[in-house]
Formats: structure tokens, C-alpha cells, sequence
């Protein structure tokens, strides 16, 4: 029998359809459709100035969006070898730990209401809100903050900025141990979750998995460690590794990288140090408010600079970060225009993506719900 799942299934995390084929209750054969959101974001980009560009990387996955704001401005900055201020580097990193904390807790908010689990999607979508606060604090949006900038920040951070973080990284810690205590032991979860939808280390490299489906497999990469970017270096955390590739080890990574986020983001705030929250290059990167409002040369770059934007040197670019989901890259080519001449996305969402059929293939129709949670997709992210 076949079957489809989706695209308007609340278990597909977005608009996805998966085409099942049926023996019974066992899944033969899975394809996934994608293509149904059609955001068109990549195009799009290579219509707009560079800076215009970064507001369209919020929509990919909008439960990260600092996240995706972080990629973007880092291959830019390395088009044009920019050095951006150490405050600049650690609020950067604190923010997006903490949007690493706050994509997992929507994870094992709606991974654990697809399976039956109501409570626990309250308890996480509440204390999401510790986080939203901050956001909106910085950027004066809750969702969508487009807060980093080429070469800094949109604006300092707020007075009560270490108010904020503290009572973030005081009260996690706390809820975690709640969750651990309603899913890690509950017999109903680990009867959804052991030895379902697993993947091998091998195939989980040949198919290009990243972040916590591929370390939940045992295969020890994390962008952060392999290639650190805004100083990621003098931070002191580790990669929590699974074991057997299932979806319960998916989880307690996701835990485990909620604690070690956290850790990154009290050094960060720790060692946060003073200066400006923007690079000093004229013609390139907005001057900040004050200086626009008393000195024309800096009202005159402002102009500039909303209107002209600002020509790169011809080359390509690719840099990857570690988002809450993977390896997020972003790709760009310069023709020494105004506007990217082409810009690609590394998607960790798409790729992920790829694996379901390995992952559902031979087991349980029903546990295809659990299989496409675990991977934590966000369909935003895949049709860009």
C-alpha cells in the first residue's frame, strides 16, 4: 500500500511529504518531496546589497536566526578581510549558544509531542521564552533579529544584557533536570526512542549527515572544533558523542550540547571585554548612530553606504559555522559588484534530510514520526 505523509501533516515539521510504500505496518520504501515552500531565498539574494542580504537568512531556519545572521556576516567579512572587534566575537558567540539552547529546547519540545508527550512541549516552549526575552532586548525582535551585522553588531548590547544572560544560565540548568526526570527513565519514551530509526557512523558519513545526528552516531565533528571561527578557540567545552545512532542517543546529545552551550555562553559573558560593537572601515561598514547624528563624514559613509552598498574584490568565499543543527555554510562569489554575483547555503537541514529513507526503511510506519523528528528539520532551511 502506499501512503503519503504529508505535506499539511503536523508530524513533518513544516511542509514536507513523505511518499511511503506499505507491508503492512512495515515501511518498504520512503521518498521524501520537497519543494512545497519555494522561499527562493538564494536567488533572492543575488538581487539585494550585501548588508539587504541579511534579513533573508533569518527566514531559513527561524528558530536560529542569529545563527544563520552569524554565517552570512562571516563570509562576507572574510570577502572582504575584515577583522571584527573581540567584543563583537564573544557577544556573537555568547548568542549563538544560546540560540543553540533554544533550538534544542523547541526540538525536544515538538520531538517529544509527536510522541504523545504533551507536558514537556509546555515546559520547553515556557522556558524558550527566557531566551526570546534577550532577543528582543538586543534586537527589538523576538523572532526574526537580523541583529549581527557585516562587521558587528546592529546596536550595543543592552544595559541589562548580563541581568538577562545570568538568569538564563541559572534557570536552563534547573529545567533541564525536570526534563531529564519526565523523559530520560520514562518507559514510554524509551520504548519510542531505543534502537529506532538508527544510522551507523558509516552511513551517517556518506550521507552527509552533521551535528547531533551525526555525533549521535559517534562520529566526533563539530565545525566549532574542526575549523573555529569568532574565536571559538579559547573557549573550553566538548562534543558529547552517542553510541548507537539512535534516536535516544539524538536526545541526550541535544542535552548534552544544552549543557555545554551553556558553559560557552558564562565564558563568553565572563570575558565579554569593552570596545566597539562595530569594525572601523569606512565605506563599508555602517558608522555607528551617534557619530551619524554629529559628524558629517560619518553621516555622508551612512549615506553612502544605505544606498550603494559597497563592491567586495572579485573571488569566492565558503565559510561553515555549527548551527543548532549542523554545518550551515554559505558560499559566495563576488564579480566586484554591489551584490553577490551567486550565493549557495549549505543547509544542515536539507542534507539530513537525505538520510530518512535509511532511517525508516525496514521499521514501524508508526515510528516515521520519530525518525523525521530526530532529525530536527526545518523546511524553511531545505527549499531555500
Amino acid at each position: 500500500m502506499n501512503i503519503n505523509m504529508g505535506p499539511q501533516h503536523p508530524a513533518t515539521h513544516g511542509v514536507l511529504r513523505v511518499e511511503l510504500e506499505l507491508d503492512g505496518e512495515t515501511v518498504v520504501k520512503a521518498t521524501p518531496h520537497i519543494g512545497y515552500l519555494h522561499t527562493g531565498i538564494e536567488k533572492t539574494a543575488e538581487s539585494k546589497l550585501y548588508y539587504k542580504v541579511i534579513p533573508t537568512t533569518d527566514r531559513m531556519d527561524y528558530l536560529a536566526p542569529m545563527s544563520n545572521n552569524l554565517g552570512y556576516c562571516l563570509a562576507v567579512e572574510k570577502l572582504l578581510d575584515i577583522e571584527v572587534p573581540e567584543k563583537v566575537k564573544y557577544a556573537r558567540v555568547l548568542l549563538t549558544e544560546l540560540t543553540r539552547v533554544m533550538s534544542h529546547l523547541v526540538w525536544v519540545g515538538t520531538h517529544t509531542m509527536d510522541l504523545g508527550a504533551m507536558s514537556m512541549m509546555l515546559y520547553a516552549f515556557r522556558d524558550r521564552e527566557y531566551i526570546i526575552d534577550l532577543y528582543e532586548a538586543c534586537a527589538g525582535q523576538r523572532m526574526m533579529t537580523t541583529y549581527f551585522r557585516i562587521g558587528g553588531l546592529a546596536y550595543d548590547l543592552p544595559a541589562d544584557f548580563d541581568a538577562k544572560v545570568k538568569r538564563i544560565l541559572k534557570r536552563i540548568p534547573e529545567a533541564m533536570t525536570d526534563y531529564e526526570r519526565l523523559l530520560t527513565d520514562n518507559r514510554i519514551f524509551r520504548n519510542r526512542t531505543i534502537g529506532v530509526a538508527k544510522i551507523s557512523a558509516e552511513d551517517a558519513i556518506n550521507c552527509g549527515l552533521t551535528g547531533p545526528c551525526l555525533r549521535g552516531s559517534g562520529v566526533n565533528y563539530d565545525v566549532r572544533k574542526a575549523n573555529p571561527y569568532s574565536g571559538y578557540e579559547k573557549f573550553d567545552f566538548e562534543i558529547p558523542l552517542g553510541h548507537n545512532g539512535d534516536t535516544y542517543d539524538r536526545y541526550l546529545i541535544r542535552l548534552e550540547e544544552m549543557r555545554q552551550s551553556l558553559k560557552i555562553a558564562r565564558q563568553a559573558l565572563e570575558g565579554m571585554p569593552e570596545g566597539p560593537y562595530r569594525a572601523h572601515v569606512p565605506g563599508v561598514v555602517l558608522p555607528p548612530k551617534e557619530d551619524v547624528l554629529s559628524r558629517m563624514e560619518s553621516l555622508i559613509f551612512h549615506f553612502k553606504i544605505i544606498t550603494e552598498g559597497f563592491k567586495p574584490p572579485r573571488g569566492a568565499v565558503y565559510q561553515a559555522i555549527e548551527a543548532p543543527k549542523g554545518e550551515l555554510g554559505y558560499y559566495i562569489s563576488s564579480d566586484g559588484s554591489n551584490k553577490p554575483h551567486r550565493m549557495r547555503v549549505r543547509p544542515p537541514s536539507f542534507v539530513n534530510l537525505s538520510a530518512l529513507p535509511k532511517l525508516v526503511e525496514g521499521g514501524l510506519v508508526a515510528d516515521v514520526i520519530a525518525a523525521i523528528g530526530t532529525i530536527d528539520i526545518v523546511l524553511g532551511e531545505v527549499d531555500r
